[in-house]
């Protein structure tokens, strides 16, 4: 049975912005190899259409973007979305009864789903299907934007934390 893991990269006052945080080279090599370790990767339409980067082939990329696009291209994905109406290579869209889609994929796959996105989060956190928190602190302060956590969310106890990179020190929490 696959596990779900939320993990996301925020500041040190707990916002999420993809244009605040520039991984240094061992966090992006962190970040290739998680995706080739998934069993997929679960979306809301927001952070899809902004991941739909990865789709690309941009002649600007050095080699450890393309080694990331690869993987990610590589990948399932499936998109939470009301809006969507198709979605592009190796995804699938996910519509009506999220709770038994999740459980379904759950029962389907081995492995880590990652989801990514915190109301998509915070929806799947109220299921009770979120098995894993994985925040990324990066020492930056926004004092603004969209919060890691989009509405409250059960006790949780830490498990790990590692240092990745220069900057960047991982929390991982599972519900207590």
């Amino acid at each position: 049975m696959a596990k779900i893991v939320f993990a996301l990269n925020q500041s040190l006052d707990g916002f999420v912005d993809h244009m605040a945080f520039q991984p240094d080279p061992l966090l992006f090599r962190h970040f290739i190899d998680d995706v080739r370790g998934l069993a997929g990767s679960l979306y809301g339409r927001r952070m899809y259409e902004t991941m739909r980067y990865w789709d690309g082939d941009h002649y600007e990329w050095d080699a450890p973007e393309r080694e990331y696009a690869a993987a990610w291209q590589s990948k399932p994905k499936w998109v939470v979305s009301r809006t969507l109406k198709s979605v592009g290579p190796n995804a699938s869209l996910i519509e009506g009864d999220l709770a038994a889609a999740i459980r379904g994929l759950k029962a389907r796959h081995e492995g880590e789903i990652e989801v990514a996105g915190p109301e998509l989060a915070h929806s799947l956190t109220e299921l009770g299907l979120v098995d894993e928190y994985r925040l990324y602190l990066h020492p930056v302060v926004l004092g603004h934007g969209k919060p890691f956590f989009a509405g409250p969310r059960p006790p949780l106890r830490l498990v790990a934390s590692d240092r990745i990179g220069g900057q960047v020190i991982r929390l991982t929490y599972v519900p207590a």
